[in-house]
C-alpha cells in the first residue's frame, strides 16, 4: 500500500502548482468516447495556447497552465463545433470539463484526416501500424464478415499462413513470440484454424495497434511483437445490435443501457454481446461440392463475448467481461482442437485534484489444445493463469506524456510431445512474472524532436531471474513532409513453442514456460561457450525508417529493421537418450528436453498508402531474410519467407457512399521445409541387449528426413475480391448485401501434406459467397 501511495501521490507532489485543463469528450447520442481527436485551447483574443489530443478512452489533459481565462475549441468532423470558456476558481489548479457533442453529416471534404496521421509529429511510432473498425472493413472479407486477421494480414513485416492454420509470424517471430492483448487480457490463439476469421467482433473494434518490433517499455513479455486491440462500450443511449448470416458464419451482436436516459443524462450502465458460430461444416457438401474429394470443410469454431461497464460524467469507468472459444478441424488425417475461456475487471479513475490518470486491471484465462495425425503420437498442451496490473499516466507540454506502472501474472502450463525419434517431451510448470515500467516521451518546443526514452525490469520470480529492458524511440521532423526514426531495445519472455519440425507445415504450436531442462552449455555461431541458466528468451530490436508525405492523401514509410535473439529455447530433435544417471556422459544435446538456440532477422518494409473519401490504396513490399542456430549447424526457420507483397484497394460508388468494392492481392515466395528422404523399420529393442535385430521385423515405419529445411514450398498467391451494397431506412437501420469471390483464380496454395502418406492438402479453391447483415 505504501508503495501504491507514492506512485500515486509522486505527480502531485511534483507537478502540483500547474494549472491543468483536462475533459471527457463522447457522443452525446450513445456515450461512445471520441478518441484521436484534436483539442485546441486559445487565449481569449484567439491566440493559439496549446493544444491536446484525446486518448482511446476520449480523454485530454492540456497542462502547464498559467491561471487566466481561456477558450476551449473542439471542431471535429462529423460533430457540431464547439467553443467552452474556461475559467479557474480560486481552490483549484485542476478543472474536469465534460463534453457531450451531436453528431452531423457535415464533413470535412474529401481528404480522410486519419488518427496515426494526427500523432505523426509527436509520436516516434516506429515499426507501428493502426487500424480502427473502418480500416478492419475495407479488407476483402469472406462470406458478410469482415475481421481483424484480414488487417493483420496485410501489415507490413506480418507472414501468414495461408487460410488454413490461423498462425502469423511477425518480423522473425514465431506465434508465441507474438503478443496478443483484449483490452488489456492476454489471448493464448487469437485466430481459428480456417485462417479467415479470428476470435475478435469486427463491430465492436476501437483499435488495432500492431507493434511489429522496437515497442515501447509498456510492453514486456515477448520477445517480437505486441498486438494490442481495444473494444468500445455497449451503447449508453438506445438498444440495438447486429445480426448477420453467411455461408462460412451466423452472427449477433446486441447492446444497449441498464436504463433510459433520464432529463439528458444518458445511462450510466451499458452491455455489449456477441455470439458467432460457423455454418461452413454444413453448407461446404452443398454449396462447395469440390473441395477436400467432396468431404466438405470440417471447421468449427464458436465465439462469445460479453461486457458490462458503468461509466461517471467525467470518463471514469469500469468493465466487466468474460469469454468462451472453440475451435476443431477434423481432417482424415490430422484433428487438431482447442477451446479458450476467462474473463476479468478493467478500471480507468481519474481523480480529482489529481493530474494523473489511473488504469488497471485483473483477470485469468485458459487455453488448452489437442492435436492428433495418422501414425504419430498425439500432442497436447494446457495454459491458465491470472494477470494483475496498474497504470499510471501523466500528460506533459506539447502532447509529451509520462507513464509507468506494474503487473504481477502467475501461470501454470502442461505439455507433452514427441520428436522425431519418437522419444516423448513433456513439461509442467507454474512461473510467476513482476513487471514494472517508465516510459517518458517530450517533444521540443520546435516540434523537431520527438525523444521516448523507457525501462522496464521484468522478475522471473519463479526462476529467479531479473531482466533490465532499456528502451528508446526517436524522431527527428527535418520538414513538414520528410520524417526520420529509430527505435531499438531489449526484450524477454517466459513463454516457449513447440511444434514439431515432422510437420511440412506446422500446426501445432503447444505453449509452457521457460523450460529447465536444457543443456548448461551453448556453443554460438561464432563458437564461443556459453553457460546457460534458464530456458528464457531473450532479443534486441533495432529499427531505422523514414516518413515521407507526397501530399495529404499520399504517403510514404520505410523501414529497415534487425533483431537479434541471443537466446531461444525449442524442442530437442537431437533428443536420443533419456536424462537420467545412466547416460550422465553422454552431452547434453542428445538427451534434454529442450534445446538452446539463436537467431537473427534482417528485412526492410515499404509501404505506399493513399487516403481519400471514396478511395483507399494500401501497397506493401517486404524482404526479409531469417536464420537460427541450433549449436550444430545454421537454418532457415519455418517462417523465411523472402519475399511478400500485399496489395489493397478500396473504392465507394453512388452519391451516398454505398455501393463500396475491395480488391487485395497477396504474393509470397515459398516457406522452407525438410524434405523426407525415406523410410524405414525402427527397431525398439523391446528385449534389450538380447533383442535379434537381425530376425525381428519391425512394424513400426520410421522417417528419415533430409537435410533441415533445405527446399521450399512454392509460392504463394490469391487475389480476393469483395461487393458491398448498403440500403439505410428511414428508421436508422441498415441492410448490407455483400458478395465476394475468395481465390477468385483458383490458386492451388499448399496448406498440409502428410509425411507418412504424401497426401497433400490444398489451401482453399475459388470460392464464391454471399451475406447478408441486417444493423439495428
Amino acid at each position: 500500500m505504501r508503495l501504491l501511495s507514492f506512485i500515486f501521490m509522486f505527480p502531485i507532489l511534483v507537478f502540483s502548482q500547474d494549472y491543468n485543463v483536462r475533459g471527457f469528450i463522447s457522443n452525446e447520442k450513445n456515450g461512445e468516447a471520441i478518441s484521436n481527436e484534436k483539442v485546441t485551447l486559445l487565449s481569449l483574443d484567439s491566440t493559439l495556447v496549446a493544444g491536446a489530443l484525446t486518448d482511446a478512452n476520449g480523454l485530454f489533459s492540456i497542462p502547464k497552465l498559467k491561471k487566466a481565462s481561456y477558450l476551449l475549441r473542439i471542431n471535429i468532423s462529423g460533430y457540431k463545433r464547439v467553443f467552452i470558456p474556461i475559467e479557474f476558481p480560486e481552490d483549484k489548479r485542476i478543472i474536469d470539463i465534460p463534453i457531450k457533442l451531436s453528431p452531423t453529416d457535415k464533413t470535412f471534404g474529401d481528404v480522410v484526416v486519419r488518427a496515426d496521421s494526427k500523432t505523426k509529429k509527436t509520436k516516434p511510432d516506429v515499426g507501428t501500424i493502426k487500424f480502427d473498425k473502418e480500416d478492419v472493413e475495407r479488407i476483402p472479407v469472406y462470406g458478410a464478415e469482415s475481421d481483424v486477421l484480414g488487417a493483420v494480414s496485410v501489415t507490413p513485416g506480418v507472414v501468414v499462413t495461408g487460410d488454413q492454420g490461423g498462425q502469423f509470424y511477425v518480423r522473425g517471430g514465431t506465434p508465441i513470440q507474438n503478443k496478443t492483448l483484449l483490452d488489456g487480457m492476454t489471448i493464448y490463439n487469437p485466430f481459428h484454424s480456417i485462417g479467415f476469421y479470428s476470435i475478435f467482433e469486427t463491430e465492436l473494434v476501437k483499435s488495432v495497434d500492431i507493434y511489429t518490433g522496437g515497442f515501447e517499455s509498456k510492453y514486456g513479455g515477448r520477445v517480437s511483437s505486441i498486438m494490442d486491440i481495444s473494444y468500445r462500450d455497449g451503447d449508453r443511449g438506445a438498444f440495438g445490435g447486429k445480426v448477420s448470416l453467411s455461408p462460412f458464419l451466423a452472427k449477433v451482436v446486441l447492446e444497449g443501457p441498464f436504463s433510459k436516459a433520464k432529463n439528458g443524462r444518458l445511462s450510466p450502465g451499458s452491455y455489449v454481446f456477441t455470439a458467432k458460430h460457423s455454418l461452413i461444416d454444413y453448407t461446404a457438401k452443398s454449396l462447395y461440392p469440390k473441395i477436400n474429394e467432396g468431404e466438405g470443410l470440417p471447421f468449427n469454431f464458436t465465439d462469445l463475448y460479453g461486457k458490462v461497464t458503468f461509466t461517471g460524467d467525467n470518463g471514469s469507468k469500469v468493465s466487466f467481461f468474460g469469454f468462451h472459444n472453440q475451435d476443431s478441424v477434423n481432417y482424415s488425417i490430422a484433428d487438431l482442437n482447442w477451446q479458450a475461456s476467462g474473463g476479468g475487471m478493467n478500471f480507468l479513475m481519474i481523480p480529482s485534484g489529481s493530474p494523473v490518470f489511473i488504469r488497471g486491471h485483473v483477470n485469468g484465462s485458459n487455453f488448452i489444445t489437442t492435436f492428433v495425425e495418422d501414425q504419430v503420437e498425439p500432442r497436447f498442451s494446457k495454459i491458465g493463469g491470472f494477470d494483475l496490473g496498474f497504470d499510471f499516466s501523466y500528460f506533459l507540454k506539447n502532447e509529451g506524456e509520462m507513464n509507468y506502472g506494474f503487473n504481477f501474472c502467475g501461470f501454470n502450463t502442461q505439455f507433452i510431445t514427441f520428436n522425431e525419434a519418437q522419444r516423448k517431451i513433456e513439461a509442467f510448470n507454474f512461473s510467476t512474472e513482476l513487471g514494472a515500467y517508465y516510459n517518458y516521451r517530450r517533444v521540443s518546443k520546435d516540434l523537431r524532436w520527438v525523444m521516448q526514452a523507457g525501462f522496464r525490469v521484468q522478475a522471473y520470480a519463479s526462476l529467479s531471474t531479473i531482466s533490465p529492458e532499456p528502451r528508446l524511440g526517436v524522431k527527428y521532423n527535418a520538414t513538414e513532409k520528410l520524417r526520420f526514426k529509430f527505435s531499438g531495445g531489449r526484450y524477454s519472455q517466459n513463454f516457449t513453442s513447440a511444434s514439431s519440425d515432422k510437420d511440412i507445415v506446422n500446426l501445432f504450436n503447444g505453449l509452457l514456460s521457460a523450460p529447465t531442462n536444457v543443456q548448461e552449455q551453448f556453443v554460438t555461431e561464432n563458437l564461443n561457450t556459453k553457460y546457460i541458466q534458464n530456458g528464457l528468451q531473450y532479443a534486441w530490436h533495432g529499427i531505422l525508417g523514414l516518413e515521407y508525405d507526397l501530399n495529404k492523401t499520399n504517403f510514404i514509410n520505410i523501414e529497415g529493421y534487425y533483431k537479434y535473439f541471443d537466446q531461444l529455447s525449442n524442442i530437442n530433435q537431437n533428443k536420443l537418450y533419456e536424462d537420467i544417471a545412466q547416460f550422465e556422459l553422454v552431452d547434453d544435446v542428445f538427451k534434454k528436453d529442450f534445446i538452446i538456440e539463436s537467431g537473427k532477422t534482417i528485412g526492410v518494409d515499404l509501404l505506399y498508402k493513399i487516403s481519400l473519401n471514396r478511395f483507399f490504396f494500401w501497397g506493401i513490399y517486404s524482404y526479409s531474410y531469417s536464420t537460427r542456430w541450433d549449436g550444430f549447424e545454421t537454418y532457415a526457420p519455418v517462417f523465411d519467407r523472402r519475399h511478400n507483397i500485399n496489395i489493397v484497394g478500396s473504392y465507394q460508388l453512388g452519391k451516398k457512399n454505398d455501393l463500396e468494392i475491395n480488391v487485395r492481392w497477396n504474393l509470397g515466395s515459398g516457406l522452407p521445409f525438410t524434405p523426407t528422404a525415406g523410410f524405414y523399420q525402427a527397431e525398439n529393442f523391446n528385449g534389450g541387449v538380447t533383442t535379434d535385430y537381425l530376425t525381428n521385423n519391425p512394424s513400426t515405419i520410421t522417417t528419415l528426413l533430409g537435410t533441415f529445411n533445405s527446399r521450399r514450398l512454392p509460392y504463394y498467391h490469391r487475389l480476393d475480391i469483395t461487393i458491398k451494397k448498403h440500403f439505410d431506412f428511414k428508421n436508422l437501420t441498415k441492410l448490407e448485401v455483400t458478395g465476394n469471390i475468395t481465390n477468385v483464380y483458383d490458386r492451388k496454395n499448399i496448406f498440409y501434406v502428410n509425411r507418412i502418406t504424401s497426401k497433400v492438402i490444398y489451401q482453399f479453391p475459388i470460392l464464391p459467397s454471399l451475406g447478408l447483415s441486417y444493423k439495428f
